[in-house]
């Protein structure tokens, strides 16, 4: 790969560095072989020519997708574009077929949701960005095309992302071959699932990785014919078994351990677990948590994802049981029995976990212990039981521990297989292999060497495909490529596994003999060995040995290859277990058939291993392979750090610098023709200037420059290793040519330009001496002549002061004269003026007052007119008003309001008087009792007054001397009476008081009440007039009903010529005709269900003629195969949709319960539409199916809505009588109906609404959902004929230098050209042109054509633009232009369709538009990023505008994209957007949902008139539809 001869001073070169693997520097000094470089660090480095790599400085500054278009496959120029992308989270990266995925240590999640996807589903490998996407569908779609079985191959170091690469190429083909999950799991669901399962028990934290897989995984996808995923199974490889007993510091054991021992507290208690630190296999290590991980939580998802691939919950019990067990089994100790070389359990701890241990496993108790610490010996005589020592029983113990985990791991891939079944109808599958990479460490033991041996099988492989990929584009291009050689390793695969002498075989030997140790092993090899050129012998030790692999030499110590690699069950171990009383751990130790355990005495992990691996490799040769090699940029597991000598070793490590040398074997540079041209044309001018094509003006190129072993292909330039940077030497020197010209031009004009200067510094100087000179001559003369002339002015004011001296003196006389004169002219002048001022006061004053009396006298005489007028129009007023029978009628009403309030009011004073007289009359009999009273009392104080008096005469009377004596005198006792009858009589009338008082309390209240009962009789007289006016309502609507219904049955009557009207119907009818109304006050109704009638038209129904029903049968299947024709339009209205609807509203279809119309009217539309592709009959449709679907918005209603809807309203012609007599003349005026947003416009007839029934509103929402699917066909439609010229849209075509710079000469081919640029867009136009005009031609509602073309617009918008953020190439300037120009081309279209049908179609294309903007933009480094992301570029996020910068190249003028300063400023921000949770995709989504609803159709449709519309020939002769024909008033 040197090319010594290249290299030149000042020349761009690599020269290697020990720290950062290869430095770039520039050639300063070249002596002999050797060269001094400047390095870019500062540093001065000498180093040979041989060593050093020409750097291609026209590099595209965001690397290169594929490492096949690098200038220089070389190390460094692979490693330099790696880490550019990388820096720029663009981790995937092709070589060729080969995909690098450098783990970001990141979540990406924008990388892999469902737009990213859908993108890569069936897009040509290549064509989008590199992805592992890319790679699952290449295997896809080759699986489907050729019908051959595909592999995918993820190899890589540990934590280098193959388990998640892996997931993520699972999840693709699930997305590719998935289905629907109808019954249960599907495959695919349980293939995903199982990762999580076998990562518990198959991964563990390593030094370099927290969820190391530490077995090998070759997952087979099976798929049916149809390319769904059909079956799956899942093979693993050399599943660590050590790792369960021996565990190094940092590092963990496997994961299940630690979840099981973060369970739920109850499963703890059951299982006598605790924490990590108290089990000897997991406490060898500090390590016992991993960050940001809960094991608690990963232990329930492990548990879930168990359930998913069909492990039961017995099962999932047992699986535990025996995980605990093999941790209790750890912890068990020993210690020297009583005999020698004995050993026993150590303590009482011991014999816990022993017990634990037994009763976990179902067994017993002292046979485990037996088990474990002696060994049984078979001879002929005898059995012999042999004691084991502590150390043997603690191997014994260490090695049913990882028998035990390695049959645990081994079910649960059986068990996984079995549940997810495979299908042995299969034809085709993929394969997923997730592979150990190459391992080197200080300690390297036999899993080390198994994972190497793997590997360098890989290798092969992988060396065959590549070298098979190269001769296949060789081939291609039709080159010759039989010299070419081959780099293979079968040497390293001999020295392993060649029989009978290779390394495995001779381990197996070893292992077969008792007495054999590591060293004689080692030795055994030494000797075997010794002339091989890729095995060696160290010198410093005698049983390491290192072999020379194809990443480099790896040291091995062979101290436990022998125990490692064998692979067999102790006898005492297997009964054991094998009589466990738990069928799950019985069934983990299968007893051995005889035969086997007699033939088979020992067994080899190697040798299954070897086995294992052929059968691989005859997998992975039946397929296509596919390979991901996965590289770890940093040791760290931290983001953004890229160590370049790590990665430089994965790189060596993964083949991948394998293949590139493989590739510089041959062709390492490829170029297009065009590209060829461009970068050498300069080396052969006078190429371009004639009239040849690219192939020969390369070939022109390279036989001028005397290049040889150069090829010529097809489309491609094929250059050896070394002539790419030889043609860049000689462009570089003719350049550096070209530069001395300008440079010797330019120095001219230098020189020219400081000549010029020179002079005209010079004149410029003489100018001033010059002028200089003249100023001193100036200088004197000025001083002569201002001598004269200050004696001239001297003279002058001496003659001027006389003059001035006489002036003054005769001014002064004169002023005196003047004055005297003035001031009598003055005085005059006052007088007069004053005398005017007078007179024109008195003549102001005199007119003033005849002004005003002449005013007075105007407004008197208006008065007086006016009042005059008023008066006479007052008598007529009067008159009129006397005239006016309304102001009577409504005297009338008003009298007859007064009278009814009268007669209440005389009625409440009726009663009112009643209850005054009766009140009056209770009065009347208290006063008289009480006066009857009182003249007792009167009389009683009369007689005591008497009595006195008596009394008082009698004694004074009496003589002096009167002896005291009793007396009982009569009179007294009568006194005592009265007195006590008369305070009886004084207390009952205190209570005829009271009660006098209650009365009036009482009547008091009664008057309230019956004030209050009086309002209560008004107001529920208020309600009964309410309710009266609302029968009269629900009356008149039953009776206009009952009406319909007859005019329904006089209008079957009429439609049978020979069926006539019964003599009383005709009565009832003339009857009504004469009243000119029908159910007016004081008649009775029509009971058109009354016995009569029934039994008149039961009696004309059955006569001999056709029913009725058949009759309306024949109707509608005459209607449906009339709109099953194309009936055209009648103006802008679609003749069939006014057609079903006027016959379905005079059927009154709308309100039957049960009718077959409808489903015929919505098959008809189906079977109309059922050919997909025939946009005009779709158009056609779409226009008569919203049409429709608009006169039933406006018509129907719910039933049982009547009180939210409109009343009805009858005009003269829609009264029973009138809509009798259209029936029997089967005229249409009853639907000559004119709609206007749902309201009514004028004519004979107002549109009312109809309660719909079920069917009714059925059929509505069936006609929603077609006019939905027929929108959405014809917009998938044109989605369809638009998306490839889309594909061709996005990039420009590439034009040829030679045909750019070859001028006049190719004027016409260049115009030409110009025209191919822009023909892929007109194409486009063109079909939105045919597009509208088809939909315009059908009468599509404006509305809808407006959604269709915003969604159209949207689609494309979503197209151009993830095409532009997926594919690099087309993130260029002059890209950018084309698409610009595109665009412009799609925005005239806009504007000629005009806003009533583009609508806002061409504001979807905001983020192409602002994309294409940025990328168009000059001096880009310049832009802050506030100004991109809100002037520029305001819709787009920062994720979008980041991929846009770092995409960006230019390819036209050479410019930059924006400053790292912005990059650095976006990923800042897109940081914190993904911690805000964010979604971090930069793709957009295609938004395919119905944009509409029926109100916002309804709402956006302009006035239909359906009233004149012609019915079509097919029924218009027809009696049954004479409704149809138009109206003639």
């Amino acid at each position: 790969m040197g090319t010594p001869v290249n290299i030149i001073v000042g020349s761009h070169v690599w020269i290697e560095d020990p720290e950062v693997a290869w430095l770039d520097g520039q050639v300063s000094k070249i002596t002999g072989q050797e060269a001094e470089i400047q390095a870019s660090n500062g540093k001065k480095v000498v180093a040979k020519l041989s060593k050093i790599y020409p750097k291609d400085m026209e590099a595209p500054a965001g690397g290169v997708d594929d490492m096949t278009k690098l200038s220089y496959l070389h190390e460094p120029g692979v490693l330099q574009n790696l880490k550019i992308r990388y820096e720029l989270n663009e981790i995937y990266t092709y070589t060729g077929n080969i995909l690098i995925a450098i783990n970001p240590f990141q979540r990406l999640p924008h990388l892999y949701d469902g737009h990213m996807m859908q993108q890569y589903k069936g897009a040509p490998f290549g064509e989008l960005s590199p992805h592992v996407f890319a790679v699952a569908d290449v295997a896809y779609r080759a699986m489907i095309n050729e019908g051959k079985s595909n592999s995918i191959l993820v190899s890589g170091e540990s934590g280098a992302g193959k388990t998640e690469t892996t997931k993520m190429l699972m999840r693709y083909l699930a997305f590719l071959g998935g289905r629907a999950a109808t019954e249960g799991r599907t495959v695919e669901q349980q293939v995903l699932e199982s990762n999580p399962v076998l990562e518990a028990f198959g991964n563990a934290k390593t030094v370099r990785n927290n969820n190391s897989s530490r077995f090998g995984k070759f997952v087979e996808i099976q798929f049916d014919k149809h390319g769904r995923i059909s079956g799956a199974a899942i093979r693993t490889y050399l599943l660590e078994r050590s790792r369960v007993c021996q565990v190094s510091d940092p590092e963990r054991n496997y994961h299940c351990f630690y979840l099981l021992c973060a369970a739920p507290q109850e499963e703890i208690e059951k299982y006598k677990l605790g924490n990590p630190r108290s089990f000897h296999y997991l406490n060898q290590s500090n390590c016992y948590e991993l960050v940001d991980v809960s094991d608690a939580h990963d232990y329930l998802a492990t548990r879930r994802a168990m359930d998913v691939v069909g492990i039961s919950a017995k099962e999932q019990e047992a699986i535990f049981r025996v995980v605990a067990a093999i941790l209790h089994l750890g912890n068990i100790e020993f210690t020297k029995g009583k005999e020698v070389d004995s050993s026993i359990p150590k303590d009482d701890k011991a014999k816990f976990h022993l017990k634990m241990t037994s009763e976990l496993l179902m067994c017993d108790n002292a046979g485990l212990e037996d088990a474990l610490c002696k060994r049984v010996m078979i001879t002929p005589e005898e059995v012999i039981k042999r004691s084991l020592d502590p150390q043997s029983a603690a191997v014994s113990r260490d090695g049913l521990a990882k028998t035990i985990y390695s049959r645990l791991f081994d079910w649960l891939v059986d068990k996984i297989n079995v549940s997810i079944g495979q299908d042995p109808n299969s034809k085709s599958l993929i394969g997923v292999l997730d592979i150990y990479g190459f391992e080197s460490f200080k300690a390297n033991s036999f899993e080390q060497f198994c994972i190497n041996f793997t590997n360098e099988k890989l290798q092969q492989h992988f060396n065959q495909h590549v070298f098979k990929m190269e001769q296949e584009e060789y081939t291609k291009e039709e080159i010759d490529w039989s010299y070419i050689e081959f780099v293979d390793n079968q040497d390293v695969l001999d020295l392993i596994e060649k029989k009978p002498g290779g390394i495995v075989a001779l381990l197996d030997e070893a292992c077969m003999f008792p007495k054999s140790t590591h060293e004689t092993f080692a030795n055994k090899l030494y000797q075997t060995f010794k002339t091989h050129k890729r095995f060696i012998k160290p010198k410093l030790s005698r049983t390491d040995f290192t072999i020379a692999h194809y990443a480099g030499e790896v040291l091995y110590q062979s101290d436990q290859f022998l125990d490692k690699n064998k692979d067999y069950v102790v006898p005492e171990h297997q009964d054991l277990l094998g009589a466990s009383k738990c069928s799950f751990v019985a069934g983990l130790f299968p007893p051995l058939k005889e035969e086997s355990a007699k033939s088979s005495k020992f067994s080899s992990i190697g040798s299954r291993f070897k086995l294992q691996l052929q059968q691989l490799m005859e997998t992975l040769n039946s397929t296509e392979p596919h390979y991901i090699r996965c590289v770890k940029p940093n040791n760290l597991l931290k983001p953004a750090i890229f160590e370049n000598v790590n990665i430089m070793q994965q790189l060596r490590c993964g083949g991948v610098l394998e293949a590139i040398r493989i590739s510089c074997a041959g062709y390492p540079t490829r170029r297009a023709f065009f590209e060829f041209i461009n970068r050498f044309g300069i080396l052969a001018q006078e190429s371009l200037e004639g009239n040849y094509d690219e192939k020969t003006v390369c070939k022109k190129i390279l036989e001028k420059q005397g290049l040889k072993g150069f090829q010529i292909g097809k489309t491609k330039v094929f250059l050896r290793a070394g002539q790419m940077a030889e043609l860049d030497a000689r462009r570089a020197e003719v350049l550096s040519n070209a530069a001395k010209t300008i440079q010797r031009r330019t120095r001219t004009h230098i020189a020219r330009k400081q000549f010029i200067a020179l002079r005209k510094a010079t004149i410029y100087v003489q100018s001033r001496w010059r002028g200089k000179l003249a100023c001193k001559l100036f200088k004197n003369l000025k001083r002569e002549a201002a001598a004269v002339k200050i004696q001239k002015s001297a003279r002058r004011f001496h003659a001027r002061k006389a003059y001035k001296r006489l002036q003054a003196s005769v001014l002064y006389v004169q002023t005196g004269l003047r004055a005297m004169a003035a001031r009598n002219e003055f005085r005059f002048r006052k007088q007069t003026k004053a005398a005017i001022i007078i007179q024109a006061r008195w003549r102001c004053h005199k007119a003033a007052s005849y002004y005003k009396k002449l005013q007075r006298g105007s407004i008197v005489a208006q008065c007086r007119w006016r009042g005059k007028i008023a008066r006479k129009e007052l008598r007529k007023l009067k008159l009129a008003a006397r005239e006016t029978g309304a102001l009577k009628e409504a005297k009338d009403k008003l009298e007859k309001k007064v009278e009814e309030l009268t007669w209440r009011i005389q009625l409440e004073k009726r009663l009112r008087t009643d209850l005054e007289e009766a009140k009056a009359q209770e009065i009347g009999k208290l006063q008289n009792s009480l006066q009857e009273l009182q003249t007792k009392v009167d009389e009683t104080n009369s007689l005591l007054v008497k009595e006195r008096e008596a009394a008082k005469k009698a004694v004074e009377e009496a003589p002096p001397v009167i002896q005291e004596t009793q007396v009982l005198v009569e009179d007294t006792k009568k006194i005592d009476d009265l007195t006590a009858e008369v305070e009886s009589l004084k207390t009952s009338l205190e209570a005829e008081k009271n009660r006098a008082d209650e009365s009036e309390k009482k009547c008091s209240e009664v008057e309230q009440s019956r004030e209050e009962q009086r309002k209560k009789l008004e107001d529920t007289e208020k309600k009964a007039h309410q309710l009266q006016e609302s029968l009269t309502r629900l009356e008149e609507k039953l009776s206009n009903l009952e009406s319909e219904n007859q005019v329904l049955r006089q209008q079957a009557l009429s439609m049978a010529p020979n069926k006539i009207l019964s003599g009383r119907s005709r009565s009832i009818l003339q009857r009504g005709a004469e009243s000119g109304h029908y159910g007016g006050e004081g008649r009775t109704p029509l009971d058109l269900h009354s016995p009569s009638i029934n039994q008149r038209d039961s009696e004309v129904e059955d006569k001999p003629q056709k029913s009725l029903n058949d009759k309306q049968q024949e109707n509608q299947d005459l209607l449906i195969r009339c709109i099953a024709q194309h009936l055209g339009f009648a103006g802008n209205r679609p003749i069939a949709a006014c057609i079903i609807y006027k016959c379905l509203l005079q059927w009154r279809s709308f309100e039957v319960e049960r009718t077959s119309v409808f489903d015929k009217i919505i098959q008809t539309i189906g079977h109309a539409i059922e050919s997909q592709d025939n946009n005009d009959v779709l158009a056609y449709w779409l226009s008569n199916a919203s049409t429709l679907l608009l006169l039933l918005q406006r018509t129907l209603k719910a039933s049982g809505a009547a009180g939210m809807a409109p009343q009805r309203r009858r005009s003269s012609s829609a009264t029973i009588f009138g809509r009798m007599t259209q029936s029997f003349r089967g005229a249409p005026q009853g639907v000559n109906l004119s709609l206007i947003n749902g309201g009514t416009s004028g004519g004979v007839d107002t549109l009312r609404q109809v309660e719909a029934k079920y069917p009714a509103l059925l059929f509505k929402q069936q006609l929603t959902a077609y006019v939905e699917k027929i929108y959405g066909m014809i917009r998938d439609n044109l989605k369809k004929e638009i998306s490839p010229l889309l594909g061709l849209c996005i990039q420009a075509p590439r034009t040829s230098r030679a045909s750019l710079v070859k001028g006049s000469s190719r004027s016409v081919a260049n115009t030409e050209a110009q025209r191919a640029l822009i023909a892929h867009w007109q194409g486009i136009v063109k079909s939105l042109g045919n597009f509208l005009n088809t939909l315009k031609a059908n009468h599509v509602p404006p509305f809808l054509v407006r959604k269709v073309f915003i969604q159209i617009f949207s689609f494309i918008n979503v197209q151009l633009f993830n095409s532009l953020l997926l594919r690099r190439e087309c993130c260029s300037f002059s890209n950018g232009e084309y698409v610009k120009a595109g665009l412009s081309e799609l925005e005239h279209w806009c504007y000629k369709a005009t806003d009533e049908y583009a609508g806002s179609a061409w504001d979807e294309l905001k983020h192409i538009r602002q994309a294409i903007g940025f990328l168009v933009i000059h001096q880009k480094p310049k832009k802050t990023l506030d100004e991109i992301s809100h002037d520029l570029c305001p819709v787009l996020s920062i994720q979008q505008l980041y991929r846009i910068s770092t995409m960006y190249w230019d390819d036209k003028y050479g410019t930059h994209s924006v400053s790292p300063d912005v990059i650095s400023n976006m990923r800042v921000l897109m940081t914190e957007d993904s911690n805000h949770a964010i979604s971090n995709s930069f793709l957009l989504d295609d938004d395919s949902s119905i944009p509409f609803s029926v109100d916002d159709l309804s709402k956006s449709m302009e006035q239909i008139d359906i009233g004149d519309i012609e019915p079509p020939p097919l029924i218009r002769e027809n009696s049954g539809f004479s409704f149809l024909l138009p109206r003639t008033d």
